[in-house]
């Protein structure tokens, strides 16, 4: 299947002032890309790309006085199949983990595993499979967050989440890879493009999403707590141990977003 996917992405400011930004694709994604994928700056100022600590594409520059428009629109090819589930087994030990999954069974800046060690084990410690554990850890914070595009906050940490009981879909995730890591299963954070497909259209305006990833028996599966099902045509574009690590933009200095415009849809041809 092809999807269009772009976005239009305006902030202003009265001074002189650096952003970064993760707004591209993943280096995963870019075989699948049928369209050329460019980053474009209204006004046209310098754009410099590099790749970060955990391999996503990052693009530095300065905003100008009064502001900048950020746009870009490619068509990228997708297998159409659901989200894959991870396969049945027991659960592997901790000292049989390779190293590069390690930091994901750590807390971080809005997973506090500390915090919700205990809610894990007295809810999830039963199950003998990683598997059934991550499948009934997706289920719980599906059923224990409600949803709600104005219960957005950017201090919201997973233990805020699991106390409010309201959030966003980077809330979801957060509390789920928490609860994951404390069960001793590496789980990393995900944004990218999720638009309706496959699915009953959302009266609601289009944004990036968020997901998250776990590293069972080898591999690493994706999961998504807000929806509690398995979606099509997910595209990638960073991820980290938490949404510090996959901001969209940091601004180092004042700067509003006066715009935001995402969309994501299925196309029959590049055209």
């Amino acid at each position: 299947m092809l999807i269009r996917c772009g976005y239009d992405i305006r902030f202003g400011t009265d001074n002189k002032t650096a952003m970064m930004a993760l707004l591209s694709l993943h280096p995963s994604r870019h075989q699948d890309l049928r369209t050329p994928q460019r980053l474009l700056a209204d006004p046209d100022i310098p754009l410099y790309q590099f790749e970060d600590g955990f391999g996503n594409v990052a693009t530095r520059f300065s905003i100008p006085p009064g502001g900048v428009t950020l746009s870009c629109e490619f068509v990228i090819e997708d297998n159409g199949e659901p989200d894959v589930r991870a396969p049945d087994g027991p659960q592997m030990a901790v000292e049989d983990l390779p190293d590069f999954v390690m930091p994901f069974l750590l807390g971080s800046r809005y997973c506090e595993t500390d915090r919700l060690m205990g809610v894990a084990w007295s809810n999830f410690g039963h199950y003998l499979s990683a598997r059934d554990r991550v499948d009934a850890i997706v289920a719980f914070v599906h059923n224990h967050i409600e949803f709600g595009y104005h219960y957005a906050r950017p201090d919201k940490t997973a233990w805020n989440g699991y106390q409010e009981r309201q959030g966003v879909c980077r809330d979801f995730a957060h509390l789920a890879i928490t609860l994951c890591r404390c069960m001793n299963i590496p789980a990393r954070y995900c944004t990218g493009y999720l638009g309706d497909i496959g699915v009953p259209p959302v009266d609601a305006p289009m944004d990036f999403s968020a997901w998250f990833d776990v590293y069972i028996d080898g591999n690493w599966y994706t999961y998504d707590a807000r929806h509690n099902k398995p979606r099509i045509g997910r595209i990638l574009m960073a991820r980290g141990r938490d949404a510090t690590d996959v901001a969209l933009t940091t601004a180092f200095g004042p700067a509003g977003l006066e715009r935001f415009d995402v969309y994501t849809d299925e196309v029959q041809s590049i055209e």
